[in-house]
């Protein structure tokens, strides 16, 4: 008899009222819902309010796309936590041509407005917000509606937005307060397939 053969076997046991973990996917990408709505806003509000003193969207609102246009959104995340997100909805003119803009969602529309990209403030500078849109981007191509999308960023993030490959349309006609932005457009349908970040 070998010596491996005989040693005895364990089996582990588990100990009274002991029960299996449940892990959670250490990445997920999906939808999100209106459950998810105040963990969106929060990272929103500490993202936004410090940089430029305004939030794209206020609570209801991110509540109100989440109930109406969820296809349209993405959420990054890790470990069962929010890092991450994008809201969109429909838009159906050639620019984000009035205030409106910021707040409606137009089911006949196939321009995707991308309201707001937002990254929580502990994942910053690991190139989430760059994967995220990416990932967002060739989600839209797979909706046979989309023919494009737009979005408006203050002059810093131009730069930003061109490496996912948005082209610059000129000075938006919208403005908040103070703040002025130049809006950006992104080709849908037509736009070359890029794999690019494909091992995440």
């Amino acid at each position: 008899m070998s010596v491996l053969s005989a040693l005895p076997v364990f089996k582990p046991v588990a100990s009274p009222g002991h029960q299996r973990r449940h892990t959670l996917p250490a990445s997920e990408f999906r939808s999100l819902t209106p459950e998810d709505a105040i963990s969106v806003f929060e990272i929103e509000r500490e993202a936004f309010i410090l940089v430029s003193g305004e939030c794209p969207l206020h609570l209801d609102e991110v509540r109100h796309f989440l109930s109406v246009c969820a296809e349209l959104s993405l959420g990054w995340f890790e470990e069962g936590r929010l890092v991450a997100f994008i809201i969109g909805s429909l838009w159906d003119q050639e620019k984000l041509s009035t205030v409106c803009a910021l707040t409606l969602h137009k089911p006949q529309g196939t321009t995707v407005h991308i309201h707001v990209l937002a990254v929580h403030r502990t994942f910053r500078q690991q190139g989430k917000g760059s994967i995220l849109m990416w990932r967002y981007l060739q989600y839209l191509r797979s909706l046979p509606y989309v023919r494009r999308a737009v979005l408006m960023c203050e002059d810093f993030l131009v730069p930003f937005y061109q490496k996912l490959g948005f082209n610059v349309q000129g000075p938006s006609e919208v403005t908040v307060g103070p703040l002025t932005f130049i809006e950006m457009q992104y080709a849908v349908r037509g736009h070359a397939f890029v794999r690019r970040y494909s091992g995440c």
